[in-house]
Order: C-alpha cells, then sequence, then structure tokens
C-alpha cells in the first residue's frame, strides 16, 4: 500500500516516513502542496498524512480539493497538526478529514490509526494495484487517476486479478469466473490483449504464466 506524507518539518516528516516503512507501506514524501500535486495527478495513494501549516496551498485547502474529485473523493486522510484546540479538530474534521492527531504524537498511536483507517478503506470494495485504481462499488477504473472504459468481461477479469496480485490464474479458471462455460481460450486471450491495451503502461503488469494461464505481478 502507498502512503503519501505532507510535511514542511524535515524532522516530522522523517519520523512519520520511518513509522510507515518500518510497518511495511510504501512511502512517498512532500514538503509542499506543490510537489504533492504533481504526485498525485500521476499515482492516487492508498491513506495520506497530511500537515495543516504548509507552504503553498495549506492542509485545509489541499483536503477540500481531495474531497472534491471523484478520483480522491475517498482516499483516507489523517491530518497531523500542532494545532490542537478542538475548534480545530472540529474543523479539519467537518472538511471531511478522517481522523485527527495532534503534535507531539506518539509512533505507535499513528502506526494504529493509520492501520485502522486502511482496513476501513479495503472493506469499502476499492483495490489498488501500482497505479491501477478498481471500484467494485461504482464498477470504475482509474489509471494514474484517469479513469479508463472497460466492457463487463474486461472489468470482471481485471477484479478477479487485483484481488490476488501475483497469484497465477489458471485459463479454466478465468473461463469459469467470468463467462461460466460460455466461452473458449481464445475469448480468453482476445480479452486479455484488449485489456492491456486499455490500462496502457499499466498493461505490461498482466503478464503470461506458460502453460497456466495469467497472473497481475509488478515483476512482469
Amino acid at each position: 500500500m502507498l502512503i503519501y506524507i505532507v510535511e514542511d518539518d524535515d524532522n516530522i516528516r522523517e519520523l512519520e516516513a520511518y513509522a510507515m516503512k518500518s510497518n511495511g507501506y510504501d512511502t512517498e514524501c512532500f514538503e509542499s502542496s506543490k510537489e504533492f500535486y504533481k504526485a498525485i495527478a500521476k499515482a492516487v495513494p492508498d491513506l495520506i498524512l497530511l500537515d495543516i501549516m504548509l507552504p503553498g496551498d495549506d492542509g485545509l485547502t489541499i483536503l477540500s480539493k481531495l474531497r472534491n474529485d471523484p478520483v480522491t473523493e475517498k482516499i483516507p486522510v489523517i491530518i497531523i497538526s500542532a494545532k490542537t484546540t478542538e475548534l480545530d479538530r472540529v474543523k479539519g474534521l467537518d472538511l471531511g478529514a478522517d481522523d485527527y492527531l495532534c503534535k507531539p504524537f506518539g509512533v505507535m498511536e499513528l502506526v494504529s490509526r493509520v492501520k485502522a483507517r486502511l482496513r476501513g478503506k479495503n472493506q469499502s470494495n476499492e483495490y489498488r494495484f501500482a497505479e491501477i485504481l478498481l471500484s467494485e462499488d461504482t464498477r470504475k477504473v482509474f489509471i494514474s487517476g484517469k479513469q479508463t472504459e472497460l466492457t463487463y468481461k474486461e472489468f470482471e477479469l481485471l477484479k478477479t486479478m487485483i484481488k490476488s496480485p501475483g497469484k497465477a490464474f489458471a485459463r479454466d479458471y478465468l473461463i469459469d469466473t467470468v463467462w461460466g462455460q460460455e466461452s473458449t481460450g481464445r475469448t480468453l486471450d482476445v480479452h486479455i490483449r484488449t485489456l492491456r491495451a486499455k490500462l496502457g503502461e499499466c498493461g505490461r503488469y498482466i503478464g503470461t504464466v506458460r502453460n497456466v494461464g495469467y497472473k497481475l505481478d509488478k515483476d512482469e
């Protein structure tokens, strides 16, 4: 899972990054809103740790923009701020923050809150792999934040594989899961080919497993 940290204090940013990486999360850090906006236009993270007082747009402005964009509106956001009054916390939560942690904070508490938000997110039927985001609820797929149109069968193929990245799926299993017994291996191959094309650069992640079938894997 990918976590973005937006924090202009070097020491706090490094502490947060260390805590996330130590618990197995991929992490990218940003000192300002400008850097953050460039990154999120390319890849949507699974969670954001957001400071309020930042160069450029402050954290609350960033939060408002995230919540007003259909691509980013559901990303869990934890505000981590030195603004500690009840009014500050309420304002952040009212604007759409999922949690509010005051500085100074304990690393164990931060990790616990991150895990709790990610557990809740996983229950929303959204699946991410690299730059791919698939929403089972809305049946939409985004590549690096931009929606791509898939047919019903293409969506079902991608959904099957993205739920278990790295797993090699047998051809017969994919055919039975997506088409029932109404199709052939040739139909599967054609749909895999068109799915790869529609995923653009991410199409390379769909690998062919010789004498078995297909899988979604970053090593492809």
